[in-house]
């Protein structure tokens, strides 16, 4: 069998993790596509080569696949929204997709995200004024403290089966957010929340923690993270950071708890140029490039803030590297930038402080959230060391990196990506036959 794979983005997020997946599914082969991270304030783009555009959030990006959808599994560590998940399975059901919440397991330990936690967080966010963070405003931030601050009282999936149960939570949880939750939205009526929980409950599936090593036994499963490295809870640049472990953390710790630790291969994403939404350091910012390179899929967002860009920033893809671990190869998407745009896209090799001195960044232990806010304070006073981007963007990237190319993308769908050959054909998986094809000339990027 196929090692299982896990997906996950070397940037800010929006590097490419969806049309990565669903390239991966679409050779077929895997028996589910599992969310480890995050919640409903996710944004993975898939087009597919027939036109069909959907933005994934909870579902898995392999939901589309050429020989029918690849199931999702929202483990333990996801933040549920059955509300958001009801709105997305309204659209993948217009895309022909039948009966999307059928395809759906869900671990009943994974936290329930609710109204009352998204208008809360919407409140403090607002009450930042300047210093916001660059919350999506989907309250999963709020969704995880609150757990933290009532472990006892925090609804669970599990709980959507159990009336009286969630009930007594979400009364709790009226009572303790209330104050904010009660604001300019108006406060959610706990009865009507009931009942759309106890439908989510029917629709999808509820399985305990023997489900997933099960799974895993039975069939390779694609981890697909959610947003970037660089966002990590413990090692992004705090605070303008996630509460989530971005990292490839949370599924080499599934698959541990499944006695399969290490049984993966771990695909890095970036794109050949930088971006991120919203505020932090982004230390090769160019407004320009924001002009020149449009994404029609990411744009200005009235939470998050400006959809900012700028140029490949190997500074900072090293230290993702650092932060996760490694990985077994390198996806890259965009990789028709440098063609469109020619020699005005760079790349960052180096950093100087004010006084033009070299600055090193590197990861440090998790739980010290004073040495990354130290480290924003520092990355807010350097200045990049920009040079041309080689001639051969995905394979400079590769060698600058010192990763093995998987995959490159020269457009939005999985028709514009090639599987890069290489001596060992274990960089990519092809369950089914399908075979590296052999790198792209210039032209073809």
């Amino acid at each position: 069998m196929s090692a299982h794979a896990i997906v996950v983005d070397l940037g800010f997020g929006d590097a490419g993790k969806g049309v990565t997946v669903d390239l991966l599914c679409a050779t077929g082969g895997y028996g589910a596509a599992v969310r480890a991270n995050g919640g409903a304030q996710a944004a993975h783009n898939v087009v597919t080569p027939d036109g069909r555009h959907h933005t994934f959030s909870q579902f898995g990006a392999g939901t589309l696949a050429p020989d029918g959808p690849v199931p999702t599994h929202l483990s333990r560590f996801m933040v549920v929204d059955p509300f958001a998940l009801a709105m997305e399975a309204a659209h993948l059901a217009s895309l022909g997709v039948e009966d999307p919440l059928s395809l759906v397991t869900v671990d009943r330990r994974a936290l329930i995200s609710t109204p009352w936690h998204r208008a809360a967080n919407r409140a403090r966010e607002r009450a930042r004024g300047s210093d916001r963070h660059g919350s999506c405003g989907m309250g999963v931030g709020e969704t995880m403290a609150y757990a933290i601050d009532h472990p006892d009282l925090a609804p669970t999936v599990g709980d959507c089966a159990t009336p009286a149960r969630l009930r007594r939570k979400l009364v709790a949880l009226a009572e303790a957010l209330g104050p904010e939750a009660s604001g300019e939205e108006g406060g959610p009526d706990p009865e009507e929340c009931l009942e759309a929980y106890a439908a989510f409950a029917d629709r999808v599936r509820l399985v305990d923690e023997t489900y997933l090593p099960r799974l895993l036994a039975r069939s390779p499963v694609v981890f697909e993270g959610a947003q970037g490295v660089l966002l990590d809870e413990w090692h992004g640049f705090h605070p303008h950071t996630t509460w989530s472990t971005t990292t490839t953390a949370n599924p080499l710790t599934l698959l541990d708890e499944a006695g399969r630790p290490g049984d993966a291969r771990r695909f890095g994403v970036l794109r050949t140029f930088t971006t991120r939404h919203g505020a932090g350091p982004l230390v090769t910012e160019d407004p320009v490039l924001a002009a020149r390179l449009p994404d029609r899929h990411n744009r200005d967002h009235p939470w998050q803030g400006a959809f900012r860009v700028g140029h490949l920033d190997l500074v900072a893809a090293r230290y993702a590297l650092a932060a996760t671990g490694g990985v077994d190869a390198l996806v890259v998407t965009h990789a028709d930038a440098p063609t469109r745009i020619g020699r005005d896209l760079l790349w960052c090799t180096g950093y100087r402080d004010g006084a033009g001195t070299p600055m090193r960044i590197a990861p440090g232990p998790a739980g010290d959230l004073d040495r990354q806010a130290a480290l924003t304070r520092r990355l807010a006073d350097a200045d990049p060391v920009l040079a041309p981007m080689p001639a051969e963007p995905a394979e400079a990237i590769s060698h600058a990196l010192g990763s093995p190319l998987a995959a490159v993308f020269s457009g939005p769908t999985r028709a514009d990506a090639h599987v890069v050959s290489r001596t060992s054909n274990d960089l990519w998986p092809h369950p089914r036959g399908v075979r590296p094809q052999a790198p792209k000339k210039k032209a073809e990027l």
